[in-house]
C-alpha cells in the first residue's frame, strides 16, 4: 500500500497516462470532459468524485459545457501511483458515459490543451517583496514552504501560483513580471508556433524541452514550460 503514494519520476507519470487523455503538467495530471451542457458537467464530476480514494487527490472545475480534472497526492505535492490508478478508473467511468477524457492537445480553434500557469517575478530581496504579493492577493504559504524565496498559492486553487526569480541588480526599463505557461509535453512545440506567427520572438532555447523563453513585439516575456528535461 505505501507504495502507491511514493513519487513518480515524470517519465513514468507521462508514460502511464497519455494513451487515456492526460496528461502531466506541473506535478499534476490533468484533463477534461466536454459534455455539452452544465447537467452533464456536474453527472461527470459526481461520478469522478465517488471514485475511490479520489479526496486529498483529486479537484474538478466544472463549467457550463465540461469538467476540469486534476489529479495529485496533495500530502506529497506529486504525482503517485495512486493517481494513475485514478486516472484510469476515472476514464473507464467516463467511457461507460459514452465520453472521453481529452487533452486537449491538438484541439486547434477556440480551444486549447490542459495547462497550468505561474507568473513569475524578479526580486533582488524576495523576502521584501513576498509579504506584499502574499497580502494583495489573498493567497498563502505552499504547505511546508514559507522562506523568503518560497513561492505563493491561492488558497481556492484558481489564480496562478508565483514563485520569485532572484535578480543580481536592478533592470530598468525591462518587464519584471512574465507568465509561465505549463504545457503539454507534446503541446509545446505547436504552442511555440503560434506564439512567433503572432508576432513574437524566441529569446532563449537553451534550456528547451524544460523551457523556451518569448517575447512580444515590445519585449515582454513569457516562457513555455514542459515536464521534460527536468528529472
Amino acid at each position: 500500500m505505501e507504495n502507491r503514494y511514493q513519487k513518480l519520476t515524470r517519465q513514468e507519470a507521462s508514460d502511464a497516462v497519455t494513451r487515456l487523455g492526460w496528461r502531466l503538467v506541473l506535478g499534476e495530471l490533468r484533463t477534461e470532459v466536454q459534455t455539452g451542457s452544465l447537467p452533464l458537467a456536474a453527472d461527470v464530476a459526481a461520478r469522478a468524485a465517488s471514485a475511490a480514494g479520489a479526496e486529498g487527490h483529486l479537484r474538478l472545475d466544472v463549467r457550463a459545457d465540461r469538467v476540469i480534472l486534476s489529479l495529485q497526492t496533495a500530502a506529497v505535492g506529486w504525482v503517485t501511483e495512486a493517481d494513475v490508478e485514478l486516472a484510469r478508473e476515472i476514464s473507464t467511468a467516463v467511457g461507460d458515459m459514452r465520453l472521453e477524457t481529452v487533452s486537449g492537445v491538438g484541439g486547434g480553434g477556440e480551444s486549447r490543451s490542459a495547462q497550468v500557469i505561474e507568473v513569475g517575478i524578479d526580486a533582488i530581496d524576495a523576502g521584501a517583496i513576498r509579504p506584499f504579493w502574499r497580502a494583495v492577493l489573498g493567497y498563502t504559504d505552499e504547505p511546508g514552504r514559507a522562506g523568503a524565496w518560497d513561492g505563493l498559492i491561492d488558497p481556492l486553487g484558481q489564480g496562478p501560483a508565483v514563485w520569485f526569480q532572484r535578480m543580481d541588480a536592478p533592470r530598468p526599463q525591462r518587464n519584471r513580471i512574465h507568465f509561465d505557461v505549463s504545457v503539454p509535453h507534446d503541446e509545446a512545440e505547436p504552442r511555440i508556433r503560434a506564439a512567433l506567427a503572432a508576432g513574437g520572438t524566441l529569446v532563449y532555447d537553451a534550456e528547451a524541452p524544460a523551457f523556451w523563453v518569448l517575447a512580444d513585439a515590445e519585449g515582454n516575456e513569457a516562457c513555455i514550460t514542459t515536464w521534460q528535461g527536468r528529472d
